[in-house]
């Protein structure tokens, strides 16, 4: 820090904010103002997860983002951190809880690093923070995220209640972009063996993961016309597809999501059922939080976020169930609101 800086910023009562929304494929930070959550900053990086990112390199991908929010001259002047964490419990769950453990360590790594000392820290939950960033920040009703995971939640006084799924790639997280993900690489393995029909996520998948393009079908496969596959390259396909696949952590299957997508609007049948299946899904882990006629549901992550490629569907799925759904972009809205009410609540540094 310069020494002119350094000087305007001696004496002053920390007037700064970050929230941190740490996910399973980005870590996102917010600088904003105390008094009236003005954004003044901010800084994005790896993955956040705090069960699946080893802790070293969740300090360093913590330490990137808080380092490009917040610049030297102003890391004095944060009066609180928040941050809300993929793999995370929430508070209910105690402070020694494992994902909380690992989150708080890394981030009193990089905040120590960076030399801000704020005085209030909190980690939470991204479920917490998802729902903290609805318009009004309310603190009960219900609660969806589906990105690279997908966990729903009844949260009451800002605290999670009861959560549905959320049980992570090997055991569940249905309807997730690791499930949609692994469901595109599934079914090209399918229909390079015959269980199952034509699809462009052949093409893509095979793409995507390097192969060779003379053991691609022709760009017309899985279009409205029968197009010929050769046996010999679908033998081949397969026998180069599954080592490309395994050598990668299986996380890394969420990043054939878009490519569901994108099949999808260009008609491809089997990718529209794909993801037809995934919001059904998604559907179901709300429901089983029995919800009440009028409740908000506030939802966010890569595939529920205003645009996001299940928002329509879902709403649609959910219609009986009469929530107002609540999409919003990310949890760093809600990361902001709680910094903003722990330095409220607890005054300036002692």
């Amino acid at each position: 820090m310069n020494q002119t800086c350094a000087a305007g910023n001696r004496g002053r009562e920390p007037d700064l904010v970050v929230g941190l929304d740490a996910g399973g494929t980005r870590t996102r930070a917010v600088l904003a103002d105390l008094r009236d959550g003005r954004p003044r900053g901010e800084g994005t990086s790896g993955p956040g997860n705090a069960l699946t990112v080893p802790g070293p390199d969740l300090a360093d991908h913590l330490t990137e983002t808080l380092a490009a929010a917040v610049p030297e001259p102003l890391r004095g002047r944060v009066a609180a951190v928040a941050g809300g964490f993929a793999g995370a419990g929430h508070r209910g769950q105690g402070a020694d809880e494992p994902g909380r453990v690992r989150a708080r360590t890394a981030l009193s790594t990089a905040l120590a690093r960076l030399g801000i000392t704020a005085a209030h820290t909190g980690v939470h939950s991204d479920i917490e923070t998802a729902f903290a960033a609805a318009p009004g920040h309310p603190a009960d009703g219900l609660v969806l995220v589906a990105g690279t995971g997908a966990v729903a939640a009844r949260v009451a006084a800002r605290v999670p209640a009861a959560t549905s799924g959320g049980d992570g790639w090997l055991l569940g997280d249905d309807g997730s972009g690791f499930w949609i993900g692994r469901a595109a690489v599934r079914a090209a393995l399918r229909a390079a063996d015959g269980r199952g029909g034509p699809t462009a996520l052949v093409r893509a998948v095979g793409l995507a993961l390097g192969l060779p393009p003379e053991l691609l079908p022709p760009e017309e496969y899985g279009g409205p016309d029968t197009v010929h596959w050769s046996a010999t390259r679908r033998t081949a396909y397969r026998a180069r597809l599954l080592p490309a696949v395994m050598d990668r952590p299986p996380v890394r299957l969420a990043d054939h999501a878009p490519l569901v997508v994108d099949a999808a609007e260009e008609k491809d049948t089997v990718a529209a059922e794909i993801l037809r299946e995934a919001a059904r899904r998604l559907a179901g882990t709300v429901s089983a939080l029995a919800p009440r006629p009028g409740e908000p549901l506030v939802v966010t992550g890569g595939l529920l976020a205003p645009h996001g490629p299940l928002l329509a569907s879902l709403t649609e799925g959910l219609a009986p169930l009469e929530l107002t759904v609540v999409p919003v972009s990310d949890g760093s809205p809600g990361a902001v609101a709680l910094a903003r009410l722990a330095a409220l609540a607890h005054g300036p540094r002692p």
